[in-house]
């Protein structure tokens, strides 16, 4: 990729989102796991889209493994890939870089093999390990060699250094040092094994697909690309083991409240997905009902920001009777590189990806529903469009409650001082963007929408909201100055 391009790709219209951590899938007793895993895989690319990795194991042929930039269906879809990856047990993961290089380093990929006394393993990680800093410094000292820049690498040595016997109490030896957030799916020769952190920050959950078939993955949607049945989520703080047809659960760490991503309800997971039971769309339809209640207005036309707005902005129609429309369309097919972008391309910024119906935002009061605000250069983008399509009025309406902290467990988050509402009160956001008002939905409104009736419990969040509240369930102790710092010295 050239210069241009990359600095092509990372657009404000790109660099304006939370990037989705990573998405992991694994399957056991399935002939060529590795065409499952792919599935899974493409089901989750939008959790990361940088780069995929898949570790197979056939009994004959041993490990065998593939790491690949770029999309699941531009690399795993080729049948001369897949058949270098046979074996009825696999894991992958797809990747957007929240530790380790930002570039392309092809040895950042997961999922991460290492070879041990018992037989070789593999382990895929979505999360971030906020003390991998002090890790990989000890073991650096005492003689471990990384190959990556990953936070994920410190499991492997960590597993290395064990005394313990089996892959799995390795596995949890490691898992009891590090500190964050972690979902983790490993592969040995004859075991699938899944993980998460007492908290539960990070999602995963099972599925069955056959008589013996089992999977693993982020997102029930991964499940459903396959055709495989949904058992459960693996519970905050749960291990299990999964070999020749049977399921074998253990509570390796000391137990904890739970404390999941809400962020997941909001924009990461895909609305296709259930997370606790409940239907992802139907939070953010909700979402936008509660939206609708805490900040009416009068205007002509609901419009989502596509894509992530449109249940929002459909529960905030229904709830606030007026009209919804999609004033603003996405072109699906941009592909990565497009063309050499020149300066003046590289300034039509949005307009590449999004845009306005002039014919029915002409003279209309536009409410306009996004799921988040971040550095706020898209939100301006966009209501220069619509302004310029001839809307009397744009009313910005937000899915989220302001983002004015950084996360440390799994997102990509810019440093706090370039998140706008950390800098600016919300009417100052609203003079900046240049809008004629701008809401956000409540903490407690969110909560409501989530499930949670009586709205956030401050004594004891019922979630990980981090990034709204800065009340962060662990302290970041290799992030320290990063915005942690500054949240505790203000209180």
């Amino acid at each position: 990729m050239t210069a241009a391009e990359k600095t092509f790709l990372s657009h404000p219209f790109d660099d304006d989102k939370l990037k989705e951590e990573c998405g992991i899938f694994g399957a056991i007793g399935l002939a060529d796991a590795a065409n499952f895993v792919a599935l899974g895989l493409h089901a989750l690319q939008h959790r990361g889209q940088e780069a995929g990795g898949i570790v197979a194991h056939d009994p004959i042929k041993g490990f065998n493994s593939a790491h690949r930039f770029g999309y699941v269906r531009d690399n795993f879809t080729k049948a001369s890939l897949m058949e270098s990856l046979p074996g009825p047990l696999a894991i992958g993961h797809v990747r957007y870089s929240t530790a380790g290089s930002k570039a392309a380093v092809i040895r950042d990929i997961q999922p991460f093999f290492g070879e041990f006394s018992m037989g070789g393993c593999a382990v895929a990680h979505n999360g971030n390990l906020t003390n991998a800093e002090s890790l990989r410094r000890e073991l650096i000292d005492h003689g471990a060699i990384f190959q990556s820049g990953s936070d994920s690498e410190c499991i492997i040595h960590l597993m290395a250094r064990s005394f313990q016997k089996t892959h799995a109490d390795r596995i949890a030896d490691a898992l009891r040092r590090v500190e964050g957030a972690f979902s983790v799916i490993a592969l040995t020769r004859t075991k699938l094994i899944g993980v998460r952190d007492p908290l539960g920050v990070r999602p995963l959950v099972m599925g069955r697909l056959g008589e013996q078939g089992y999977v693993l993955a982020s997102e029930t949607c991964a499940l459903d690309i396959i055709g495989a049945e949904f058992i459960r989520e693996i519970a905050p703080g749960e291990m299990v083991i999964i070999q020749d047809g049977k399921i074998e659960s253990s509570r390796p760490f000391h137990p904890a409240t739970p404390r999941f991503c809400i962020f997941e309800h909001v924009y990461f997971s895909r609305p296709d997905s259930q997370i606790g039971g409940r239907s992802v769309y139907e939070t953010r339809h909700q979402i936008g009902v509660e939206l609708a209640r805490e900040a009416p207005v009068e205007a002509d036309l609901v419009c989502p920001v596509p894509d992530s707005g449109t249940p929002a902005a459909i529960g905030y129609s229904q709830e606030s009777g007026i009209p919804f429309a999609l004033g603003i369309t996405r072109n699906q097919y941009m592909g990565r590189t497009f063309i050499e972008p020149t300066e003046h391309i590289r300034n039509m910024g949005v307009r590449l990806k999004l845009n306005v119906n002039k014919s029915l935002v002409r003279g209309k009061r536009v409410v306009l529903v996004d799921d988040s605000v971040v550095r706020g250069t898209t939100s301006r983008k966009i209501k220069e469009m619509i302004l310029d399509a001839g809307a009397a009025e744009v009313h910005f309406r937000i899915a989220s409650p302001p983002t004015a902290w950084p996360c440390f467990y799994g997102v990509d988050t810019p440093d706090r001082g370039k998140l706008l509402a950390a800098r600016m009160s919300e009417e100052e956001m609203r003079e900046w963007i240049g809008v004629t008002s701008l809401k956000f939905i409540s903490l407690d409104g969110l909560y409501r929408a989530a499930g949670e009736a009586a709205g956030r419990n401050d004594a004891c969040p019922q979630y990980c909201d981090a990034c709204f509240s800065g009340d962060y369930p662990v302290a970041p102790s290799d992030q320290i100055g990063k915005g942690f710092a500054m949240k505790k010295a203000a209180e």
